[in-house]
């Protein structure tokens, strides 16, 4: 994109190089910065600018830009701010998504900026009517909806207002009311509750009674009839009246439009792909509710700043106030865009982008701008943490047939990739004692066996009211909990299992069971000590990576291998694991390149091999969705905390290299047990788009047993998780209580897991102990699901 300094206003100088929110209001169709203080503070008669940015685990920054239109805002007032948010995103180096938001029809990631909701109020500076200052001891009236964020709407203050569906807020001098219509849910309830909270806390100084008041309760309390006595007693409710919030869309098909000269020109073709966009256009996607503006990367500033006024003109012109405009740069399209075509490249290069964003920054260094923040971060390297204490109790079974057996201290550790394992591991938390079961799936493993195993696993944790965390693990993709669990991990060719031995005979396929006095190379891995590794691969050259270091043994002759891209840690590693796998055998170090003839006869001869570092799937940023069940709904929730948890629900956690199933205590009980399944079936949709694993790890959680690595990715409060009732009731005990949360100590103590506290193990003397513990199981639109829109 070309871009032209004079176009690039300098209040956004120094925008977007750090994590956090920017906001700035039009004032004479300039953008002038709000103060701090003063964030989520919005005006009807005005127009607003917000930037996101969010640092990434990868290091870079990622910008959504927002700009928001108050129900009094001029024409001229909310074209200005349009023009000024292309702006900033070229300031930015054109990456960045643009949401177009409407007073009271907010994007559910915008809301999540200011939780738990803006409350408009009614003025304005550039519309040229003074701010209203609120009106001392004047009642309020407040409609509220939404299940993960509060839309909250002003409403006149008269029982017409009041329906069956909504839930009501009304502001005192001395109380705040909540009225719950019989018809809403107990989640929008709890969620308005957040809203009473930020009321009192705001115009009260957190001093004022709170009453909850439910719909149909005639006059059986004092509280009731002293709601009632505000609208002037007692009466039957109206039928809701429709409203623009409430008329349903009609169907919309998706339209393509190609913008030519500041029109809106239609695409003739027979379906949507991505080869019907030009990189050197602008285009529109009509989808009714959702109107996309696609800005190739070869457009001119002035081409996108056409464009977006034609999307605005597009929808004015069909009187569409509900519409919503997304603009986004190529190459950095959302999912919900790319969901609305057949066919959609994988991958999409952009170099060009990047290299766009250093030509800006230059441009702006020209100027004498920062331009610190423009410019791709250097990566965060950080050494994944496995957040569980390892000092805890390990037991091992394998998997044969129908049955588990419980493996001997010394085989506890070793895996065969023919074969599938259940382990239990119980150890201290952070305030009670935890569990983790589970199901480890060997790459050649048969599929009766691994059916068996999430059977026999999901047993064991029923057994235990489902108190213990559950996993599903497959052959290399083991989380860091896991390797920090049995810190001296093998896993060995063939399988020991029925299963696997009647497989092999069937299909007449040779037996390549690992044995002690055969051929057997073993590549070495891990961080350390406590998370090592030695994975066994084919006894040929070709396995060798200069990366690793190698064990090779040929009846009583042992080779150890140095790649030259190893460390000396990674070479302590290999001593290691060698007391394991061949402990009273001398071996014969061997240096890459310098090898004997006699290593390379063991392995057949000499070959190419590779050199780089076999690469794992990153944790990335975190993302929670929540599932319904009812239409099989997946929604993402912005800027998410732990009381977006609901205990009616069931959320997915999502973490790009592993993904957990959180349950509800309250979830119903079916959704419990198929738990792991709805976390396999959304690596199986994919709804992201983003070719995810199918076999990337899962856990299920359950609300009040979270284990630690899962509460780090939230600020945790553990008494929230272990509260009576539902989450209205819940959330209601907070409010009355000045914030702090009722515990169940029944319940916490019933959440206990026996355990019996056991020593640091070292290296040489594996966790497991087979008599400390019993028996724990005896005691196409592939997208028309993901109704959010989630990040570029």
């Amino acid at each position: 994109m070309a871009v032209s300094m004079r176009d690039l206003d300098p209040a956004f100088q120094g925008a977007g190089q750090k994590a956090g929110t920017e906001i700035w209001r039009i004032e004479n169709f300039r953008p002038v910065p709000v103060p701090k203080s003063s964030y989520g503070k919005f005006f009807t008669g005005d127009s607003y600018v917000i930037l996101k940015t969010i640092a990434l685990k990868s290091g870079a920054l990622r910008h959504d830009i927002h700009y928001w239109l108050g129900k009094d805002t001029t024409q001229d007032e909310a074209g200005a701010a349009a023009v000024k948010t292309v702006e900033l995103d070229a300031a930015l180096g054109g990456r960045a998504v643009q949401y177009r938001e409407v007073q009271g029809h907010e994007t559910e990631k915008f809301l999540s900026y200011f939780k738990p909701c803006i409350i408009p109020q009614e003025g304005g500076v550039a519309s040229g009517f003074k701010h209203v200052e609120e009106e001392e001891n004047k009642t309020h009236l407040f409609v509220c909806r939404g299940k993960h964020v509060v839309h909250v709407k002003e409403v006149p203050f008269a029982r017409s207002s009041l329906n069956h569906d909504g839930i009501f807020i009304l502001d005192t001098k001395s109380k705040i009311f909540q009225f719950n219509g019989s018809n809403s849910s107990i989640q929008e309830r709890a969620k308005a509750l957040e809203v009473v909270q930020y009321i009192k806390d705001t115009y009260h100084d957190g001093k004022c009674e709170i009453a909850s008041i439910e719909d149909g309760k005639l006059m059986a309390d004092a509280e009731t009839g002293e709601f009632w006595g505000l609208f002037g007693g007692f009466a039957p409710l109206p039928r809701k009246t429709v409203s623009d919030e409430d008329k349903i869309v009609d169907s919309h098909p998706n339209k393509l439009l190609s913008v030519e000269k500041g029109q809106a020109v239609p695409v003739e073709a027979d379906s949507l792909t991505r080869v019907l966009m030009d990189t050197n256009k602008c285009y529109i996607l009509d989808c009714g509710l959702e109107v996309f503006v696609w800005m190739g990367r070869n457009t001119f500033l002035h081409d996108r700043k056409n464009a977006s006024e034609t999307a605005e003109e597009l929808i004015r012109g069909s009187d569409r106030p509900k519409s919503q405009i997304i603009r986004l740069i190529e190459g950095f399209e959302t999912v919900i865009f790319r969901s609305k075509f057949e066919s959609w490249p994988q991958a999409t290069s952009v170099a060009v982008t990047e290299d766009s964003r250093g030509k800006v920054a230059a441009l702006l260094q020209c100027q004498g701008v920062n331009v610190k923040g423009l410019l791709k971060a250097a990566p965060v390297k950080e050494e994944p943490q496995p957040y569980i204490d390892c000092t805890g109790n390990l037991q091992v079974w394998r998997v044969n047939g129908q049955e588990k057996v419980l493996l001997p201290t010394s085989d506890q550790s070793k895996f065969y990739s023919g074969d599938c394992y259940i382990f239990q591991y119980s150890y201290p938390g952070e305030d009670k004692e935890e569990c983790l079961i589970g199901t480890w799936f060997g790459k050649q493993s048969v599929e009766e066996e691994r059916v068996s195993a999430v059977s026999l696993a999901s047993k064991m944790v029923e057994s235990m009211k489902f108190l213990a965390a559950q996993a599903y693990v497959h052959e290399g993709s083991e989380p860091i909990q896991f390797f920090s669990i049995f810190q001296s991990f093998i896993v060995l060719k063939g399988g020991l299992s029925d299963g696997y031995k009647n497989y092999i005979a069937e299909k007449e396929i040779p037996d390549g069971t690992y044995t002690e006095d055969g051929v057997a190379l073993f590549r070495v891995q891990g961080s350390g000590p406590d998370n090592m590794q030695a994975i066994q691969v084919d006894a040929v050259a070709s396995s060798l990576n200069s990366s690793y270091c190698y064990i090779l043994h040929g009846g009583s002759t042992v080779f150890t291998w140095a790649g030259n891209l190893t460390s000396p840690d990674d070479q302590e590693l290999v001593e290691r694991q060698l007391d394991i796998i061949k402990p009273n055998l001398q071996s014969k170090p061997q240096k890459e390149g310098s090898e004997s003839e006699q290593f390379w006869e063991l392995l057949g001869g000499k070959s190419e091999y590779a050199s780089q570092k076999i690469s794992r799937e990153p944790e990335g940023n975190p993302q929670l969705f929540s599932c319904t069940f009812s239409n099989g709904m997946v929604v993402e929730i912005y800027n998410f905390t732990q009381d977006d948890l609901m205990t009616e629900d069931i959320f997915i956690l999502h973490c790009h290299s592993d993904i957990f199933v959180w349950v509800g205590q309250q979830a119903h009980t079916k959704n419990k047990l198929q738990a792991l399944t709805i976390g396999e079936k959304f690596l199986e949709q994919d709804f992201l788009l983003e070719n995810l694993s199918r076999e990337a790890p899962i856990y299920m959680v359950m609300e009040g047993s979270e284990p630690t690595f899962f509460t780090h990715f939230f600020t945790w409060d553990s008494a929230k998780s272990t509260m009576h009732g539902n989450s209205f009731q819940r959330k209601l005990n907070i409010v009355k209580n000045g914030g702090a949360p009722i515990i169940d100590k029944t319940q916490l103590h019933a959440q206990s897991i026996p355990y019996k506290h056991k020593a640091l193990h070292t290296i040489s003397q594996p966790k497991n102990s087979s008599t400390q513990a019993g028996k724990p199981g005896e005691a196409k639109e592939r997208n028309h699901k993901l109704i959010t829109q989630t990040r570029g």
